[in-house]
């Protein structure tokens, strides 16, 4: 192990051994505060916070004064938790021990950060294109295009601009991108939603022309995980003149490909709705009990690399792996080049498996979270709803999902405000180790890659 490896361990190390000190203190806190009837205190605060849990579910999955009361109960326990604690007298040391608990969590993330470098993907300067063709939907992101001039902007760089959405008629993005590459143009661009942008990206991929992300749809969320300033889009139109090549990775889903997503189950059949667009609250709510509870729907059963998961409620496949696992896709991917899909299925069956859920999140084990290279999602029908990047779908089962490394070159600004950090999932026993002195091969593996 060499300096910067010993460095970056010794790091990790100390910020452990700080984590697990938090950790004690936190637990010195609560046992000094809390008293003999403290402790009871304490534990009906967590029965409430559990109940809280399993009113969310009696909202979602049921209709009528179930819901009512479901509702009742998750917006009335968490009051009712500080209400007890403020009259209890123990509002101090839950505060205080909230307090450690933040620090001891904020500090273990720093130790597996020490040793996990973010590994940025890494860009190469490559000449600026000769014929970009830029393909833009002004009615994208609330009007994003005609917001920020980018129609302009990008005509006074040199590029000729596709303008989609400016009628009732529906113009094919991908159609646009294959007459562009036709006509000669050396780069494809979007400055629209990341379903507008999957399609010409496949084109992109398919002609081996660099691709060029605007960040002018509503939750750009390829532009944010490839380090894009979504509060200006103007920004991403650097890369015209000032910007360098990355190589990342596309999903694949039947033949498809997808940049961000691609989800099963719960979350697919509810887009299908025409009423979603202009409801998406109650449209969900009221197709969500017949869901949850199977009434409606397929019955999936999904074989990935290693796992095999059964009548999962929802089903995200994702192009790389999430750091967390947050089944609606709103976290981070810290990677878009590792050459795996990210697979997150969610089956809650009751309330308790709810209140389980909103006590240990991600480590619920209703929650199953893996990465893999092929996925293959089954179903008791023939057809099932798939949303491709948000787009509502049909596809014949069985649908197969994949990953085509390294098959899209995009292109983007020199400079830029790059990725945020995914903090990655707490791992108390890697903390316990590094804190002893022993890190396991894999925290190794990691800080050899610094």
């Amino acid at each position: 192990m060499g300096p910067a490896q010993r460095d970056a361990v010794a790091r990790a190390r100390g910020w452990a051994r700080l984590a697990l000190v938090l950790v004690a203190a936190c637990v010195a806190v609560v046992m000094a505060g809390a008293g003999s009837g403290g402790w009871l205190v304490l534990f009906i605060g967590f029965v409430l916070l559990a109940l809280a849990g399993a009113g969310v579910w009696w909202m979602l999955a049921h209709r009528g004064g179930a819901r009512l009361l479901g509702g009742l109960v998750a917006v009335t326990a968490p009051v009712g938790v500080v209400v007890m604690y403020a009259l209890s007298g123990l509002w101090p040391v839950a505060v205080g021990a909230l307090a450690l608990w933040a620090g001891a969590l904020a500090s273990a993330r720093a130790s597996l950060r020490s040793v996990r470098r973010p590994k940025g993907m890494h860009g190469r300067k490559t000449p600026p294109p000769r014929r970009p063709v830029l393909i833009m939907n002004v009615r994208s992101g609330g009007g994003k295009v005609v917001k920020h001039g980018l129609v302009e902007r990008a005509e006074a760089l040199g590029a000729r601009v596709v303008v989609l959405g400016a009628d009732d008629a529906y113009t094919d993005p991908a159609a646009e991108a294959r007459q562009a590459i036709a006509e000669g143009a050396d780069l494809l661009g979007v400055a629209g939603g990341d379903g507008t942008q999957a399609l010409v990206a496949a084109v992109a991929a398919e002609h081996d022309v660099p691709f060029l992300v605007i960040a002018a749809g509503t939750r750009n969320h390829f532009a944010m995980d490839l380090g894009l300033d979504r509060t200006d889009p103007t920004r991403s139109l650097d890369a015209l003149t000032n910007g360098v090549e990355l190589r990342v990775d596309l999903g694949d889903v039947g033949g498809r490909a997808f940049v961000n997503t691609v989800s099963f189950g719960a979350y697919a059949e509810i887009v299908q709705s025409p009423d979603y667009r202009d409801a998406k609250a109650a449209t969900a709510l009221d197709h969500l009990p017949d869901l949850l509870q199977g009434e409606a729907g397929p019955t999936l059963d999904v074989q990935t690399d290693d796992t095999h998961v059964h009548a999962p409620q929802a089903l995200l496949v994702s192009n790389n792996a999430y750091a967390r696992a947050d089944p609606l896709g709103g976290g981070r991917r810290p990677r878009l080049d590792a050459g795996l899909l990210g697979v997150i299925g969610v089956r809650v069956e009751g309330a308790a498996q709810a209140a389980e859920l909103a006590l240990l999140g991600e480590r619920a084990g209703s929650i199953t979270s893996v990465t893999s290279r092929r996925v293959v999602v089954e179903a008791d029908r023939e057809r099932i709803a798939v949303a491709v990047d948000g787009e509502a779908l049909e596809l014949a089962t069985p649908v197969v999902c994949t990953v085509r490394p390294a098959a899209l070159r995009v292109r983007v600004p020199r400079h830029r405000p790059g990725a945020a950090y995914a903090p990655p999932t707490v791992d108390w026993r890697r903390i316990v180790r590094l804190a002893l002195g022993h890190p396991d091969p894999r925290t190794i593996k990691e800080a050899y890659d610094v």
